[in-house]
């Protein structure tokens, strides 16, 4: 099994170049809050080195509403569309445009995988369902694989999302600390947002023993081909590579 190491965010002092010089592989957040320019993608394509893999969060214009607070830092919503057609992955006209934007990136990119997080506000309601049904079944995806983060009381119904993820090809992204994939697949996708609290502790720095119990986790997902391990707290660069150094003295 191949394991790459990230941070969710440039999470090292000295930029971009510093980073890469850390780690294989990143999650975009900057694509959550507002998609950069497709110029821009390509420029840190360009800067990246050969075999450099940049995941994309995908653009909460999918699945944030606009009442959203994660808007205020984006400052607000696009100007194009109707304000309440944003989100919640409904197949609307907005949602799908802000998908063939967000897709436009991940081809500057070279992107494979696409993190899709969806609020407690996306609730597992019949309507929710099928709404999503409709929009994945509706999107091109031109080679990217699509993970799906869920918040909120879907985690409560390992049975619906493994369902949902097995009919609509969608990879359960976790954090392991919390609960396991509730459906196996070639690709494991694991976003460490501290231990503690229901959904996040980004305050949280890992210990030595955490990070031997991922070593161990790890090895219980024998049947994926790849992992990613994305560290996503405020502790996340050190913490990396702490466990990157873990891996290579296996």
């Amino acid at each position: 099994m191949q394991v790459k190491v990230g941070t969710c965010g440039w999470s090292i002092r000295g930029g971009r170049s510093a980073y890469f010089k850390k780690f294989c592989c990143i999650e975009l957040q900057d694509t959550f809050y507002r998609l950069p320019k497709v110029e821009t993608a390509q420029i840190w394509r360009r800067e990246a080195p050969e075999g450099f893999e940049f995941v994309v969060k995908a653009w909460q214009a999918l699945t944030h509403p606009v009442n959203s607070p994660t808007w205020r830092r984006a400052g607000g919503p696009p100007k194009w569309g109707k304000a309440e057609n944003f989100g919640l992955l409904r197949p609307t006209d907005e949602n799908f445009r802000a998908w063939e934007e967000t897709l436009r990136v991940c081809e500057a990119l070279g992107t494979r995988f696409v993190v899709v997080q969806t609020p407690p506000a996306f609730k597992p309601s019949p309507e929710a369902v099928e709404g999503m049904r409709r929009f994945f079944t509706s999107i091109e995806r031109r080679g990217v694989r699509i993970g799906w983060e869920p918040r909120g009381e879907w985690n409560r119904r390992p049975e619906e999302v493994r369902a949902l993820c097995r009919e609509l090809s969608l990879i359960h992204v976790v954090d392991p600390f919390r609960r396991m994939p509730f459906l196996e697949s070639d690709v494991v996708y694991f976003r460490l947002h501290g231990i503690g609290g229901e959904e996040t502790n980004y305050s949280y720095a890992y210990t030595d023993e955490d990070l031997m119990r991922l070593m161990r986790i790890l090895d219980d997902v024998k049947w994926a081909d790849i992992a990613y391990i994305m560290f996503n707290n405020l502790s996340m660069a050190r913490d990396a590579q702490r466990f990157l150094s873990l891996l290579g003295s296996r």
